[in-house]
């Protein structure tokens, strides 16, 4: 391109210049001739050459805009790991959960030394479940949701209304108000 602009600045002082759009070069050198086509086949490859130049910048900001979509979302999955990383273990809890409580309903006559020891562990097992982020899904009077309620049961009665939940055969858990376990349910049918 420096070459162009020195060629066209000597001619335009006064060199040897040709006819019908042909540059002589000036004396002293090879007498080569510069002709418009050549001139436009240049111009033409600069106007190639920057929009591949623009093309790489587009991707390059592409590839910039994925890779901090990726560290984002690697960054969010790592976060959702360590806070859930904790629930299998909890789950695999909540069946001795469930016999400690049939095991305190069915010993609350007794009132021994033995069912007060039992109580406590009970107790102790809840209170470091829920400070891991277990939360038991109230269930009893409130209106069925299927996506927290599992109805295994329906009763016909007049003196609820419809879809309420009259009892609960099966707690249900929520880990960091994730659903752990549905509650099994008996749900109030109108007549």
């Amino acid at each position: 391109m420096e070459e162009l602009e020195k060629r066209r600045d000597q001619n335009s002082s006064g060199n040897n210049s040709g006819q019908d759009g042909l540059a002589l070069e000036p004396e002293g050198e090879e007498g080569t001739i510069l002709e418009e086509s050549e001139i436009e086949a240049v111009r033409k490859n600069l106007a190639e050459q920057t929009a591949r130049a623009e093309d790489y910048y587009q991707r390059l900001v592409r590839m910039q805009a994925d890779f901090e979509n990726f560290r984002r979302r690697t960054a969010r999955e790592k976060e959702d790991f360590y806070k859930y990383a904790a629930e299998q273990l909890v789950e695999s809890l909540l069946p001795v959960l469930d016999n400690f409580e049939l095991a305190l309903a069915h010993g609350r006559e007794t009132h021994d030394k033995l069912f007060e020891g039992v109580e406590i562990i009970y107790r102790q097992i809840v209170d470091t479940l829920a400070a891991q982020g277990l939360s038991p899904i109230p269930s009893v009077g409130e209106i069925f949701d299927p996506s927290r309620h599992e109805a295994v049961l329906q009763e016909q009665t007049s003196n609820h209304p419809d879809n309420v939940i009259l009892e609960e055969l099966r707690k249900g858990y929520l880990f960091k108000e994730k659903l752990l376990r549905p509650s099994m349910v008996k749900v109030a049918r109108s007549k």
